[in-house]
């Protein structure tokens, strides 16, 4: 899209406004808002049509994030070519705490899941026994192809020129019954999902990308099932977190996170929604928090907070009471590479490293036109400047990259490109300027081989 001139009429002074088309809004399923599945009749109706179908399955799942503990999925989406759409409730079927729906994924098992953001529903459909054999992720395809922006709404609309529904994309999915306009949004969200599909795959055969895309999408389904392991001292992730400067400051915050995460979980409460971060944080950032700070702060005037004062108080108490060795350290060790900014003090080889990979790999992403952080992300080209292989050679750096999970299609592009460019003892102008030289030349037709 050309941009305005700068000295140009404002849009509003001409009758280029008037003139405008506004993108129809897609308001109803071409078939109708189908009825909820909720029952073990309904859902073998669903079951036997999945099979009659054919072709790949669009599948997207709505969630309660913001209103519930965790990230289950209250509605599931299924649309296929000769079968319809179908609106699932995962937890019409719940016994014992446990929802099973392999019997929804065994006539799908080996088609291909459409699934847009998949790495964002993946989790809660593995919960519920629906894991894919092989997928294709719409939004990650538009970030491949450099699209400009890849959410669903965005991508409909650039591809059919008509809008999607988006108001309820944050309403709280737990409530039940579910209000009829929000099925029909929900219906929506796979109604062009198949036909989404089909057009980002030539798209993707067109630019030459298309086996970047197969192993990125069976990278997502090979790991779909997989359990993943609990994050390391979660409470350091509060908001607000950064503000709190002590190791006492920091036990405040693991001992009044650590008290709401059990309220949240036991009354199956978003966190938020018990005590919001900020006064956490705020109560922890103070020198000498006490009682009266607790009765000071918005956060816990709130009438959610209110409830649990009690608990405050004695999470509080632990945490002025705990011994300087029983504080927390106020960084956790990391083998990360420290930022690059600091490394012309630290190591100045390093940093000359880093100025000659960074401005290639730019270089690299334009020439290839795809996202610099899909082509190589920046943690990991930190991780291959900062301590480079020895000895170093393409074969070294290819299997530094692959340990730390880049893609074959990754490796092929940059490595040939990096690994002269991470020698110290690169001087040579001819040479820098032939690694220059590879970066801008594009390579997209690539096809990695099998391993």
């Amino acid at each position: 899209m050309s941009e305005r001139p700068v000295d140009g009429p404002d849009l509003e002074d001409t009758d280029a406004a008037d003139d405008a088309v506004e993108v129809p809004l897609l308001t109803s399923p071409a078939d109708g808002t189908p009825p909820v599945v909720a029952d073990p009749e309904a859902l073998a109706a669903t079951v036997a049509a999945l099979e009659r179908g054919t072709g790949p399955v669009a599948i997207d799942a709505e969630r309660a994030q913001g209103y519930r503990y965790g990230s289950d999925a209250y509605l599931i989406q299924l649309r296929r070519e000769g079968s319809g759409t179908h609106l699932v409730d995962p937890r019409a079927f719940l016994v014992d705490g446990r929802v099973d729906l392999s019997v929804l994924a065994d006539p799908i098992q080996e088609e291909e899941w459409i699934i847009h953001a998949a790495s964002q529903d993946l989790p809660c459909l593995a919960e519920v026994q629906m894991v894919p054999t092989r997928l294709f992720d719409t939004e990650l395809a538009g970030r491949l192809l450099n699209r400009r922006r890849v959410g669903l709404g965005a991508l409909i609309e650039e591809e059919f020129g008509v809008r999607l529904l988006k108001e309820h994309s944050a309403a709280d999915w737990s409530q039940r019954p579910m209000p009829q306009e929000w099925l029909t949004y929900a219906a929506l969200d796979v109604e062009l999902l198949v036909e989404l599909r089909d057009r980002m795959a030539s798209a993707l055969v067109e630019s030459g990308k298309e086996a970047w895309a197969e192993e990125e999408f069976a990278v997502l389904a090979a790991e779909a099932g997989a359990v993943r392991p609990p994050r390391q001292d979660p409470w350091r992730r509060t908001s607000g977190i950064h503000s709190v400067r002590t190791p006492a400051g920091l036990a405040v915050v693991r001992e009044l996170w650590t008290v709401r995460d059990g309220i949240a979980r036991s009354t199956d409460k978003a966190p938020g929604r018990v005590l919001i971060d900020v006064a956490i944080t705020e109560l922890a950032a103070r020198p000498d928090p006490g009682e009266d700070d607790l009765r000071r702060i918005a956060g816990f005037k709130r009438r959610a907070a209110q409830r649990y004062r009690e608990e405050w108080s004695a999470a509080l108490a632990r945490a002025t009471s705990l011994s300087r060795s029983e504080l927390p350290a106020m960084h956790l060790p990391s083998d990360s590479p420290p930022p690059p900014r600091t490394w012309a003090g630290r190591d100045p080889a390093a940093a000359a490293r880093w100025d000659r990979v960074r401005p290639a790999v730019l270089e690299l992403s334009e020439a290839n036109d795809v996202p610099v952080e899909n082509l190589l992300t920046p943690e990991l080209l930190r991780r291959l400047a900062w301590q480079p292989p020895q000895p170093l050679d393409e074969t070294t750096v290819d299997e530094v990259l692959a340990g730390l999970g880049a893609r074959r299609w990754q490796r092929a592009l940059v490595v040939p490109v990096l690994t002269p460019l991470l020698d110290d003892a690169l001087t040579d102008p001819e040479v820098l300027e032939q690694a220059a030289e590879l970066a801008r030349r594009p390579r997209r037709r690539h096809r990695p081989a099998s391993s």
